[in-house]
């Protein structure tokens, strides 16, 4: 009878995860293939390599090719999603592509989710400069220190043998089958990631999961420099995502069950550091290693709020944060 009520339970969570899973890699279609198109066409008409020689100077500062500033720029305003689309269609090294998976990871989609951090009793546009500002920061840091090989390289041709070469007409097909069959291959195995992420994590919330590993997570909450009792928040914002946290961390405090002061320190640590099993997987289906996307992330949240918690030791400003309504 137990053994019939824990698959009932299983194949439930596992429809659960089916239709999300499926809206995701259809928006994944939507913004990756129409993105990398686009830095395609840039690229092979030479556009992009006159665009990326005016991005060098401030490029350089972290390390990269003035052409990665699309990648950076798209990540900022749109998803990782479109980032790696613009990634997969630039010629980077290993090591360039991991910098600028960090910088990405770090800022991505930073409207949208620091506008779900507002919601939450943080300010939003603090949040949104903290995050550019530390993304940055993590790049010119990376560049000091990473090896100088690490993950793969990227297979184009560098832009400008682009534009000294030239296209000739007949190879434009070639160009666009390779194109669309790298593009769904990476397609493809980011669906995978996704749906196995997303069924992991509804499987973990039937069982009890994840509110287990929040309770056995308290010392490392200390360590992290936030509350105790953050634990299955942290747990939800590193695998079911920020917006999905944040509806769950506004409800907490609703109910009486976390503070304003404690949902702000979360969100400190969840601006640079959040959805640390599928954000880290989509980066390492093009090569780059788990703990060079996980690692920096965990420590600019770590010293963030230690530096936050310093600040209200020394000063003792009052927080007055406030839970905005859906």
């Amino acid at each position: 009878m137990k053994k019939i009520h824990f698959w009932s339970r299983f194949w439930k969570a596992f429809k659960e995860a089916v239709k999300p899973s499926l809206y995701s890699i259809r928006f994944l279609l939507m913004v990756m293939l129409p993105v990398s198109l686009f830095v395609m066409i840039l690229d092979y008409s030479g556009l992009l390599y006159y665009a990326a020689q005016g991005m060098n100077p401030v490029m350089k500062i972290v390390g990269l090719p003035g052409e990665a500033a699309l990648a950076i720029i798209s990540a900022f305003f749109l998803t990782n999603y479109s980032a790696i689309a613009v990634i997969e269609n630039l010629a980077l090294t290993g090591r360039e592509i991991a910098i600028l998976a960090t910088m990405c990871l770090v800022a991505h989609n930073v409207i949208i989710e620091s506008t779900v951090m507002h919601k939450t009793g943080s300010n939003g546009i603090r949040m949104a400069v903290i995050r550019v500002v530390a993304s940055f920061m993590a790049g010119f840091v990376l560049h000091l220190i990473l090896p100088a090989e690490i993950g793969r390289p990227s297979k184009g041709l560098p832009i400008s043998e682009h534009v000294t070469l030239g296209i000739a007409p007949d190879q434009y097909p070639v160009i666009l089958k390779l194109w669309l069959s790298q593009s769904l291959w990476l397609v493809l195995k980011i669906s995978l990631i996704v749906f196995g992420l997303m069924v992991l994590q509804k499987e973990m919330d039937e069982f009890g999961i994840m509110q287990f590993l929040g309770k056995i997570t308290a010392p490392l909450m200390r360590v992290f420099g936030l509350p105790p009792d953050t634990g299955y928040l942290w747990i939800v914002a590193n695998t079911a995502g920020l917006a999905y946290g944040a509806a769950i961390i506004a409800d907490e405090v609703k109910n009486g069950n976390l503070s304003l002061q404690s949902s702000d320190m979360l969100n400190y640590h969840t601006a640079m550091s959040h959805s640390q099993l599928e954000d880290n997987f989509l980066f390492a289906a093009i090569g780059v290693p788990y703990l060079w996307a996980a690692l920096p992330r965990l420590l600019l949240a770590l010293i963030l709020v230690w530096l936050l918690r310093a600040k209200r030791f020394l000063f003792g400003k009052s927080f007055r944060g406030k839970i905005l309504p859906s």
